[in-house]
């Protein structure tokens, strides 16, 4: 189905991910209607601006990573879902 695309199963589950986390989200947000508010992040943001924040915060943490160290990328992935899900919950 993607070999069109070259893409290898990790990348395809990594798009099928996040386009599943989008369906959840707008599901989410029909039936409970999102409300802003104030984080240590210091602006008004509501549970999808969080979610983009988290998800670009877990990005910069693995390029990061993968700049300045060599050591694995499964403990860089849990300090990047780490980030991801502080900024959701307290952010």
């Amino acid at each position: 189905m993607f070999e069109w695309m070259v893409w290898t199963p990790p990348t395809a589950l990594v798009f099928a991910g996040l386009a599943l986390l989008l369906v959840v989200m707008t599901v989410w947000g029909h039936f409970s209607p999102p409300v802003a508010r104030r984080g240590f992040l210091r602006i008004e943001t509501d549970r999808g601006d969080r979610l983009y924040i988290g998800l670009i915060g877990a990005a910069v943490v693995l390029v990061g990573w993968m700049a300045v160290t060599d050591l694995s990328m499964w403990l860089a992935l849990g300090c990047a879902v780490l980030v991801a899900v502080v900024i959701g919950i307290w952010g």
